[in-house]
């Protein structure tokens, strides 16, 4: 039945019809419900049935972790802060729960996941409300088809953003991610910059004093005295004493604390164990690269290690924090997962692939460790890989042409 009434609607969206202009509305619908009708005519040579619409659902359901993540940890670090005598909640927070017969006990599970979604649920809602109208308005403007990567950038920015960042500012954001980051650049697949990223960069460079600093990443204000910093944050205004080989007495969490989530930041990123769950998911469908994700890794692995070895002497504490640290805390794990393997913006070739994420691991520690004000580093790496990954293949693609050169001479 359903079938038979998209059928029937068809030509009043084809060229012609009286709603034409609204033929990419009509086939996202469509395709969205149903397998696109189009087939290749000729011979082809099919490597995988998959294709752009059903590859963005993939990365969605693998950020499923993260946006549990995102409702849990965001109540809990909220719940905890009023147990210690924060501020209360806005009025009409406290309605909402009082309705679902609520309060505020960060011992309940239910109550730490519905108090999360309060605030991340308004965040992702204007995330797709604005990030969709752009791409229909480019579609309609352009006379294509509604390109689906607006779903991922819609999923992966609101996950990389405070709780307390005014829904205005999200709108904003996602705004110039998909505007200025990829459709002025052709839309979907013509991108070179991460688009959830650029949006992220924009906001932090733009608006700093609601994406920086230890007020921001918890839902309600913790009372004086009691820290709202992330580990990062924590160790980049720490100041060098005879206990730096002590870093949980020094961040404040213990390292299963940061490898499960359960610590202040961004909503969606600070699990290592949702970003595992989802790179599961992303190698299984064989959507995500694992030569990035590993070379990622080893970059930061490798780099921190060097810092921390020698550390002794050093005024920088950053430089104390051990490479297992480093790949816990923070968003490490989430962009090295959804971030650096966006297949559009990284490099193309099998060895390009461990270059772009080695450099990427380099970059954030370096960044970490070199800039204190910017303890993170992830986010502007990834972008900087980004830049770097038609120069990294081109080098790529040259030395195998030479290598070939010389085998048939030869």
């Amino acid at each position: 039945m359903l079938r038979k009434l998209l059928d029937n609607m068809e030509p009043l969206f084809q060229e012609g019809g009286r709603l034409s202009k609204l033929y990419p509305l009509y086939e996202a619908t469509d395709t969205f419900l149903y397998t696109p009708a189009s087939v290749t005519q000729g011979a082809s040579h099919v490597r995988d049935g998959i294709d752009l619409k059903r590859m963005m659902v993939l990365v969605v359901v693998a950020l499923g972790p993260c946006f549990f993540m995102a409702f849990y940890n965001t109540g809990y670090q909220a719940n905890l802060a009023i147990s210690q005598g924060a501020n209360a909640l806005e009025s009409w927070r406290e309605s909402v729960l009082t309705w679902f017969g609520l309060g505020h006990n960060s011992k309940n599970f239910l109550d730490d996941v519905v108090l999360g979604g309060l605030y991340f649920l308004p965040v992702y809602a204007v995330t797709i409300v604005v990030g969709g109208l752009w791409e229909v308005l480019f579609a309609i403007v352009r006379k294509h088809e509604v390109n689906e990567g607006f779903l991922v950038t819609s999923a992966l920015f609101p996950l990389t953003l405070p709780p307390t960042i005014p829904l205005w500012q999200a709108a904003l954001g996602i705004s110039f991610g998909v505007v200025i980051g990829k459709e002025i650049f052709g839309g979907t697949g013509k991108n070179f910059l991460n688009p959830a990223l650029t949006a992220r960069a924009f906001l932090y460079f733009a608006y700093p004093a609601q994406i920086t600093g230890a007020a921001v990443w918890t839902a309600v204000e913790r009372p004086d005295g009691v820290s709202g910093a992330t580990p990062l944050g924590v160790m980049a205004d720490a100041q060098v004493d005879q206990n730096m080989t002590n870093v949980q007495a020094m961040v404040g969490h213990s390292w299963w604390d940061c490898f499960l989530g359960f610590i202040p930041g961004s909503m969606g990123e600070t699990s290592v164990v949702a970003c595992l769950l989802g790179a599961a998911v992303l190698l299984f469908v064989g959507v995500g690269s694992w030569r990035i994700m590993a070379g990622v890794v080893a970059g930061a692995g490798a780099t921190s290690t060097l810092f921390w070895l020698f550390s002794n002497g050093s005024e920088n504490a950053m430089m104390y924090l051990p490479p297992w640290w480093q790949l816990v805390v923070g968003g490490f794990a989430f962009g090295t997962v959804f971030m650096a393997t966006d297949p559009v913006s990284a490099a193309m070739t099998n060895s390009g692939k461990w270059w772009y994420g080695a450099l990427i691991g380099l970059m954030t520690i370096l960044i970490r460790v070199a800039n204190p004000a910017y303890p993170e580093g992830i986010m502007l790496a990834i972008l900087f890989g980004n830049v770097m990954a038609p120069l990294i293949d081109y080098f790529v693609v040259q030395m195998n042409i030479r290598r070939r050169m010389v085998r048939y001479e030869a």
